[in-house]
């Protein structure tokens, strides 16, 4: 070839260059390639920068919220005074469980604090969590044989204390700027002094329900109901989502309304999540009566909100069976029910569980639809059932965030750190599904 052109029948042209040949051609070659090493340099600057945005957010949640996995304990020498605990000498439990603990926890700031102005045991009160007579009660209870010594007991400290043995109280602050003064501040350098604090680790954040006190508020109440609720949904948008794409994929007509019906579900899947709450007030609370704030309200609304997701996903895994399935089994006398419920539908069950996981996924970091059918309430007690009121974690989060203490900052971040946590447990149990079970053809 040289670097003329060609003429109709193949034969280059004598005297005219060829476009593909020649110093023009090669800068366009060199400009191409330039614009794409600039492509390739953007995409991955763009997922450089997406992975330190992620990291970021990590870490500030981690540095704000990996705190709440502990809480500071005080201890205090604690005089069972038998005739306080126990007059009668009889050890009986309901007399043990019904003494004055709150009287006890007064004589304890007495006796370690030396406060006896009512002023000052009230703020020595103050140092201790609103349950510390409960945790003196129950330790009674689990040693009676100890009425009538004196011990030592770990009582948890209050939230603000708290804050302080963690650093997030500035002590340099003038004594109007604090939430602790100068004389809660001269106690708890007496009690350093003397190693009668200490930070555990904090079950209470797993095992209690919500609280208006920050060292008491727990998340097992929203974990349950976010279990209660996904349950409700899942329950729902799984058979009816997958038997819809069953049909709509296989055995529907194709005419003007089945193409009416999936352009509708495909806008649905990009519907607003507030919307299905609206929609969810409007017919389970407001014309079937439901139970408020319920995980079964809950559920029906974010099935409304899962269903095209399962829909949209279990089409596409249906399409990707090869049509030479159908057809074989067709070949062998199969009936269309049998191809589907016997050949099609197993060989996409991995693809159609991947999209109902993800999709359940979604609905659990949801806020918006259940914030609309009252799960916004403050619950202090964990759901005992589907009807109970309760509210979830993401709400749980919503809620703990609009509270002015500082230790709800610290609870705040720690349960999105727990909700991400379960978040990236279901996409990768979504993940192993899909590499354990797909099939390739």
């Amino acid at each position: 070839m040289t670097d003329s052109t060609l003429n109709p029948a193949g034969a280059p042209i004598a005297g005219r260059e060829s476009p593909h040949a020649g110093q023009a051609a090669a800068a366009r070659l060199r400009a191409r390639r330039r614009s794409e090493r600039r492509f390739k340099a953007y995409g991955l600057g763009a997922v450089l920068l997406a992975i330190v945005m992620l990291v970021v957010l990590i870490g500030t949640l981690a540095g704000q919220g990996l705190g709440a996995f502990t809480q500071t304990q005080i201890a205090v020498e604690v005089n069972l005074d038998p005739a306080r605990l126990d007059p009668q000498g009889t050890r009986d439990q309901k007399t043990l469980a019904d003494a004055n603990y709150t009287g006890l926890l007064t004589d304890i700031v007495r006796d370690n604090f030396g406060a006896t102005q009512r002023r000052d045991i009230l703020k020595a009160l103050g140092l201790f969590s609103r349950d510390a007579r409960f945790e003196l009660r129950d330790f009674v209870l689990a040693n009676p044989d100890l009425i009538g010594t004196t011990q030592t007991v770990w009582l948890t400290a209050s939230g603000d204390l708290d804050m302080l043995d963690k650093g997030w109280i500035d002590r340099d602050l003038p004594e109007t700027q604090r939430p602790i003064d100068d004389r809660v501040l001269g106690w708890y350098d007496a009690l350093v002094a003397k190693d009668a604090i200490s930070r555990d680790f904090n079950t209470r954040f797993f095992t209690g329900a919500d609280s208006r006190s920050p060292e008491l508020a727990g998340i097992w109440g929203a974990t349950v109901g976010s279990a209660l609720t996904l349950f409700v949904c899942f329950i729902l948008s799984f058979p009816i989502g997958v038997t819809t794409a069953i049909y709509l994929e296989e055995f529907a007509p194709k005419n003007r309304w089945t193409d009416l019906i999936e352009v509708n579900i495909n806008n649905l899947a990009a519907v607003p999540s507030i919307v299905f709450g609206l929609l969810g007030l409007a017919v389970f609370i407001g014309f079937f009566g439901m139970p408020r704030s319920a995980p079964v309200v809950g559920g029906f609304t974010l099935a409304l909100m899962t269903l095209p997701t399962i829909i949209i996903a279990t089409r596409a895994a249906l399409k990707a069976v090869p049509p030479s399935i159908r057809q074989a089994a067709q070949g062998l006398g199969a009936s269309p029910v049998q191809v589907v419920f016997h050949h099609v539908l197993p060989l996409a069950m991995p693809g159609i569980l991947t999209g109902t996981i993800i999709g359940m996924a979604q609905a659990l970091g949801e806020t918006a639809p259940l914030l609309m059918i009252g799960m916004v309430a403050f619950i202090a007690d964990v759901p005992g059932g589907f009807t109970t009121p309760s509210t979830v974690l993401p709400v749980q989060i919503f809620l703990w965030a609009d509270s002015p203490e500082r230790a709800f900052v610290e609870k705040t971040a720690a349960a999105i750190l727990v909700l991400l946590g379960f978040l990236i447990i279901m996409n990768a149990i979504a993940v192993l599904l899909r590499r354990r079970f797909e099939r390739r053809w």
